[in-house]
Parts: structure tokens; sequence; C-alpha cells
């Protein structure tokens, strides 16, 4: 006869349970901090570049792909038509990254840079963290986002 839990030890796991699925829930439904950036233009951290980032349809919608431009221009605001960028993203209160690859997929000219394959699977902040090699040299950048 197999060893089945008596109605005691049940009984006693329903608290632990409760207790562990709170603690969990409250490790990830953490507030989003009042004072966050939430501008999609800024320096990149050396200011080599400004950098303006933004989707190509004004609405964001979760579990889609989208595509994204991205304007690139040195620091006197002259724009880069040449340039390799990285797009990385991750949820900072969840631990996870993007469900996607996003990659610059087309040069439009004039410092305007075509995204494609940004997804987010779900709603709260992100930070898209993008890794720039152009003329000036290497410089990062990222952006907040609340979805």
């Amino acid at each position: 006869m197999p060893n089945l839990p008596t109605r005691r030890a049940i009984l006693a796991g329903i608290p632990l349970a409760l207790v562990a699925t709170t603690v969990s829930a409250g490790l990830f439904s953490q507030d989003i901090p009042e004072n966050l950036d939430l501008a999609l233009r800024r320096p990149t951290d050396a200011h080599h570049y400004t950098v303006a980032i933004g989707p190509v349809e004004p609405e964001v919608r979760i579990g889609r792909m989208h595509a994204w431009t991205l304007a690139l221009a040195d620091r006197r605001g002259r724009p880069i038509d040449t340039a390799r960028i990285a797009i990385d993203g991750r949820m900072p209160q969840h631990g996870h990254g993007l469900p996607s690859a996003p990659a610059v997929t087309q040069a439009l000219g004039d410092g305007q840079f075509l995204i494609e394959g940004m997804k987010f699977n779900m709603h709260g902040w992100w930070e898209i963290d993008l890794a720039i090699d152009g003329p000036a040299g290497a410089d990062t950048v990222s952006f907040n986002l609340v979805l």
C-alpha cells in the first residue's frame, strides 16, 4: 500500500503553501520606482552619441512583435548613418529578459535605423539596453519603459 500523507499533514502544509505563495507574489509585484526616467531620447553613457527610440506603431501590445526606430546622432546633433547596434532588454523586477532577439535590420538614412523583433511578454517596467559601436567609439545607453 502506498505511503499517503495523513489528513493532519495535509492541513499543516496549507499554511506553509500560503506563506510561500505570498512571499513569491511579493517578490514579483514590487512597485515601479516613482522617479523612473521614461525619456526615449538621451545621451549615451560616455556622451559619444545621442539616441532616440520609439515604436513604429503608437500602441505597443503585449505578446506581439513590434518594429521600432532608432535615431543616432553625434554629440553635435549630426546624424550618424553607420554604426553597429546591439539591442537587449529585461524586466529588472522579474529577473528575465526579452522573449525575442531584436536587431537592427535596416539603415534608413539620416541617422535612422529600423529595429525589428521587439516583443514584450508582460506588463510592467522594462529596460531596453543598446550597445553602439560607431565613429566616436563604443558606448551604451538604457531606456526605461512601463507597459
